[in-house]
């Protein structure tokens, strides 16, 4: 592999990231797929669920993180797929990006303006997001 293709290799996910839309209009917390997500969440038992309100720092990636903890690979993939299928039949929309299907230790689920983490509680506990997210406002979700 020569220099020049792995510079490229390297920049993809910066090109991804600056192709990407943002919605014209913020959401909020009413938002018809942030409560979807929320829910398609809590009805495959995901624990510990907590949104952060990212939209007053300047550079942060998304509105919205959502993380939660799933106690296994399978429930990992579960949350991951509802969530998917209930914002597909709500709100018409597929996610931009999908990640960690491969070990389901941490599930990346990517809409743009709402990124949602699904984490095994060891990997959650180890990569503190909300501690590193902690000037967004925080709100826990429970059924």
């Amino acid at each position: 592999m020569n220099e020049l293709t792995k510079k490229l290799l390297l920049l993809e996910p910066i090109i991804l990231l600056s192709n990407r839309k943002k919605t014209p209009t913020k959401l909020t917390k009413n938002s018809k797929v942030y409560k979807t997500i929320i829910k398609a969440i809590l009805d495959k038992k995901g624990e510990d669920v907590v949104s952060l309100d990212l939209r007053k720092i300047p550079e942060a990636v998304a509105d919205f993180f959502i993380v939660c903890s799933a106690n296994s690979s399978p429930q990992c993939k579960a949350i991951a797929d509802n969530i998917d299928d209930m914002v597909f039949a709500a709100c018409g929309e597929r996610p931009f990006k999908q990640e960690g299907y491969q070990s389901l230790q941490w599930v990346l689920v990517d809409y743009v303006d709402i990124v949602i983490h699904i984490m095994q509680p060891a990997t959650r506990k180890f990569y503190k997001l909300e501690e590193m997210w902690s000037d967004g406002d925080s709100t826990n979700h429970e059924e």
